[in-house]
């Protein structure tokens, strides 16, 4: 992942999507009153486990044998826990002009209830390692441990809480294919937001069920670094403040409002990006943002070899998880 345009440029971004406003996503807010319910804990060393068995795998680059084993496994462990699963395979145009085959994953849990929440995450990682501090690691490969690792293995977890104890909602969760196989820094020949998010585009324009609807959706990225800060990201703000605050209370209300700071961020060009702007679903993203790192956006090892295990802190996983399943278990059904 991908550009960002600071906060300041709100009032541009503002006016530019007040011209497409027919597609904006309208918030539905009468169906999602909480509930008190025992939440399950979220178990962190789970996470943890998931995240490195990603990882054995090698980067998981679109084409490669690691990318083939890893999505094999996602299959089967996600078989494991949810109702049922589809492997959604499609072919997708790289900025290069390369043709790549992806391959979207959708369980789903409580299939008959209507009244359904998406929670999704990137499961690739990027092929290119440009913004490295060494000019010749530029085309080495990342294993990704905390761009797309982090926010899968937050959501096996959650999936295994969910085959354990019900929640009352419907609830989708979908790891989206091709997302980082963007331009790589130093090409400048190309251009355009669109050579991101391939697999969330292809989903938005053919969701897995005709006619598919949720409540809302969540997106994990990044959400694995030691002392994480999820500011409130600008595409989330423009199509789903509410949303955006209802998670945040939850997180405030469970002691995690120092990582949740209210505070704006940047406009991340992300999967939800299209989820909200084609498949019209208001979808949040919980995504790291710290405008102190060295790449004034991200974590310091954002798009190098070292964003790895070490990268990863078991805190800040048990931090997301703990709020994802708050959220989850509270919906009124």
């Amino acid at each position: 992942m991908r550009s960002f345009i600071p906060y300041i440029f709100f009032i541009f971004v503002l006016a530019l999507y007040s011209c497409g406003s027919s597609k904006k996503p309208v918030e539905d807010n009468t169906l999602t009153s909480e509930v008190q319910v025992n939440v399950p804990g979220f178990d962190a060393d789970s996470a943890y486990a998931y995240i490195e068995k990603q990882l054995s795998f090698g980067p998981r680059v679109p084409g490669s044998e690691a990318h083939s084993k890893c999505a094999s496994w996602l299959e089967t462990i996600m078989e494991s826990f949810a109702d049922t699963v589809q492997v959604q395979a499609f072919k997708a145009r790289a900025y290069n002009g390369n043709v790549l085959r992806g391959r979207n994953i959708i369980a789903s849990f409580n299939l008959e209830n209507k009244k359904r929440i998406m929670l999704s995450a990137h499961w690739d990682s990027r092929p290119f390692a440009d913004h490295d501090p060494l000019e010749s690691n530029h085309n080495t490969a990342i294993d990704g441990a905390n761009d797309g690792a982090s926010g899968v293995g937050v959501l096996i977890e959650a999936a295994r809480q969910f085959s354990m104890q019900n929640p009352a909602i419907g609830l989708d969760i979908i790891f989206f294919d091709l997302e980082d196989y963007g331009p790589p820094q130093d090409a400048q020949n190309y251009a355009g937001e669109d050579y991101w998010g391939l697999g969330s585009q292809y989903w938005a324009n053919n969701p897995h069920k005709t006619n598919y609807r949720a409540l809302y959706g969540i997106l994990l990225d990044m959400v694995g670094v030691k002392d994480p800060t999820f500011m409130m990201e600008g595409f989330s703000m423009m199509y789903a403040p509410s949303r955006v605050k209802k998670v945040w209370d939850m997180a405030e209300e469970l002691g995690y409002g120092k990582y949740f700071p209210r505070e704006r961020g940047s406009y991340i060009t992300d999967d939800h990006y299209y989820v909200n702007n084609i498949a019209n679903i208001p979808t949040i993203n919980i995504i790291h943002l710290d405008p102190k790192s060295v790449n004034g956006s991200f974590f310091d090892h954002w798009h190098t070899v070292n964003d790895n295990l070490e990268s990863i802190d078991r805190s800040s996983l048990k931090i997301v998880g703990t709020v994802i399943l708050n959220v989850v278990y509270r919906e009124k059904g």
